[in-house]
């Protein structure tokens, strides 16, 4: 992939609030779907923080398939956000949906997060490419992994060195899961690109059931992180309640960390 301009270099590592994503630095990131309260995001970050865990996320802005399903609390819930934040220490991730939005949400959040649908959105990319916050750039539902890593340089072109990627599944004939985990794209990535690859298991199956398997095989593949919904009552979540997680199946996965990781430690 000759166009990969800002790609093939040694591999980066990006560093925030004290804390590094790289090839030698596994990260955890959990938390709601979707914002409801200030009172439940704090709770969230709190018990998260508790066990381990310095990323949490949560959508001030929602992309939903039918305009009739909650759209987020918008700034409200970067308000949010920003002051569990500071009341935890820990870094924030949340999702921009529209170009107009990322001088706010730079403001608010720590991490800026694309969704797949928006993966190719050139002039919210640009825009991103001109902040400092780290970005991660989720693939799109059916996009080639060379699409993905084009759509990472445009970020990269336009300023801003600090680019995540996330595999979140693409779009197959399988219909018992929400979408297919591609766990090839780990080691392609790492061939291809200098940049941190994570897993995003939870849009990936849309089955809390299958999020410690996926977990453990992202891991295992040599991902440098995972993206996980986590909520201490999964059921009660006003969005995705099928695919997200309680404390007890995170702390299962965050078990096996140096078991799995070790796998590539160089002996």
């Amino acid at each position: 992939m000759r166009d990969l301009k800002h790609q093939q270099s040694k591999p980066i590592e990006i560093e925030i609030k004290g804390r590094k994503i790289g090839r030698d630095n596994f990260v955890f990131i959990a938390g709601p779907c979707t914002i409801e309260n200030y009172e439940d995001l704090l709770n969230i970050a709190s018990r998260l923080k508790k066990i381990g865990v310095n990323f949490f996320r949560g959508g001030a802005y929602k992309m939903r398939t039918s305009p009739y399903n909650f759209q987020g609390l918008g700034q409200e819930g970067l308000e949010y956000l920003k002051k569990v934040a500071d009341e935890t220490g820990m870094i924030s991730v949340s999702e921009v949906v529209a170009a107009e939005d990322v001088e706010l949400m730079s403001k608010h959040v720590d991490i800026l997060q694309v969704g797949t649908r928006n993966m190719q959105n050139y002039r919210l990319l640009w825009k991103l490419g001109k902040i400092e916050n780290p970005i991660i750039l989720k693939r799109g539902m059916s996009s080639t992994i060379e699409e993905w890593l084009l759509a990472a340089e445009h970020i990269l072109e336009a300023g801003n060195p600090n680019v995540i990627l996330c595999e979140r599944g693409i779009r197959t004939f399988e219909n018992f899961t929400r979408h297919t985990l591609d766990i090839s794209a780990i080691p392609a990535v790492k061939s291809l690109s200098n940049l941190p690859i994570i897993v995003d298991p939870s849009h990936s199956s849309g089955r809390r059931e299958m999020i410690k398997s996926l977990s453990w095989a992202a891991m295992a593949a040599g991902a440098d992180g995972l993206l996980i919904e986590t909520h201490f009552d999964p059921d009660t979540t006003i969005c995705d309640s099928e695919q997200t997680i309680d404390f007890e199946i995170l702390a299962e996965i965050l078990k096996k960390k140096d078991q799995l990781l070790d796998l590539w430690v160089k002996k």
